[in-house]
């Protein structure tokens, strides 16, 4: 006892001089070393990318500098203005586009806009002279609307079949793994085609037939990591003791199975949601996504294709928004993996 007690202050001393230490080696670090530290430690481009996303979904009227469906042949695959203003005072003659203005009537047009609307146009127009920018600010809500709803039916979706075939095992687990099987091995984007084809001429209801194909592939990588973390959970000693206690498999599937399991449905959602995204601008860009006139990132980079040429921002900057929100998920994804899993943390 007299050993322990002397233990006892060595190993207090110990700790608080580990505590010193590794305060001393954080002091010692230059500022931009700790600069460094911070960006790696935490996910802060990934959330700077996520803000924007949410702000420019959310309140896009707001945000957009014109409306997004506005034409104007007259300002058709028109450059990008940042740094230009001085050079674009004069609007262009809509008689160049449209053959059917006369010049007089044009010159009085040019006459009574005499300045350029500064706001529009920063980021160029598209083939039918529409707003860039406001096209791209309206297409993050369009990409989060649709990812939402194919997510949220994938989580449920997917989450509840995991359970089902990590709790019960036997041959309900042995039928749910076949059928994920099975469906990835589906060609999907050819299925997508064949039915976007289909209800080509639906209208509205567009919207809704690419939520449901992307709701398709949504679900399959749920079922199998809730099934693997159930696996594990169905054997510890709570669980063995709530089924001893007489509760319903339900009662313990809800209560004491699905709390176990929320962190990896979490990072698995987070690291999904850039894989939709991106499934709904692949759609888009074939034709078998959401329709014009509605402002698509996809669909942006398809319009553009014919023109990279000779105006080569059409298609750039909805592809590098889809580049940038794709890779800062991925990135928040493997993030919030590390941080709720102590053994895959890299930085202490």
């Amino acid at each position: 006892m007299a050993q322990q007690a002397e233990n006892q202050p060595t190993t207090k001393s110990a700790v608080e001089s580990r505590a010193s230490t590794e305060v001393r080696e954080t002091q010692k670090r230059s500022p931009l070393s700790q600069v460094w530290y911070f960006v790696r430690r935490w996910p802060v481009f990934p959330l700077i990318v996520m803000v924007i996303l949410l702000i420019a979904g959310i309140f896009a009227p707001l945000v957009s500098p014109a409306d997004e469906l506005e034409q104007s042949l007259g300002f058709r695959n028109f450059a990008p203005t940042w740094g230009k203003a001085t050079e674009f005072n004069v609007v262009p003659d809509p008689a160049d586009y449209d053959l059917t203005i006369t010049k007089e009537r044009s010159a009085y047009n040019r006459a009574k806009k005499t300045a350029f609307p500064k706001s529009k146009y920063i980021l160029g127009g598209d083939n039918l002279g529409r707003d860039v920018l406001s096209r791209v600010v309206h297409g993050a809500r369009i990409s989060l609307k649709v990812t939402a709803y194919a997510l949220t039916s994938g989580i449920i979706i997917g989450s509840a079949l995991g359970l089902a075939a990590g709790y019960f095992g036997g041959w309900t687990d042995e039928i749910l793994m076949r059928l994920v099987d099975s469906w990835n091995a589906l060609p999907f984007i050819l299925i997508a085609l064949v039915i976007a084809q289909q209800f080509l001429h639906v209208g509205g209801a567009q919207e809704g037939v690419v939520i449901f194909l992307i709701a398709l592939v949504a679900w399959t990588p749920f079922v199998r990591q809730v099934r693997a973390d159930v696996l594990t959970i169905r054997g510890l000693d709570y669980v063995m003791a709530a089924r001893t206690a007489g509760a319903s498999n339900i009662r313990i599937v809800l209560k004491h199975v699905l709390p176990g399991t929320f962190s990896t449905i979490l990072v698995v959602a987070s690291l999904r949601v850039g894989q939709l995204i991106l499934t709904e601008s692949t759609l888009s860009f074939l034709g078998a996504g959401i329709p014009d006139p509605i402002p698509a990132w996809g669909k942006s980079v398809s319009d553009g294709r014919n023109f990279i040429e000779e105006a080569w921002w059409i298609s750039f900057f909805p592809g590098m928004a889809i580049f940038l929100v794709v890779m800062s998920l991925n990135f928040f994804g493997d993030w919030l993996r590390d941080r709720l899993d102590p053994r895959l943390r890299q930085l202490d």
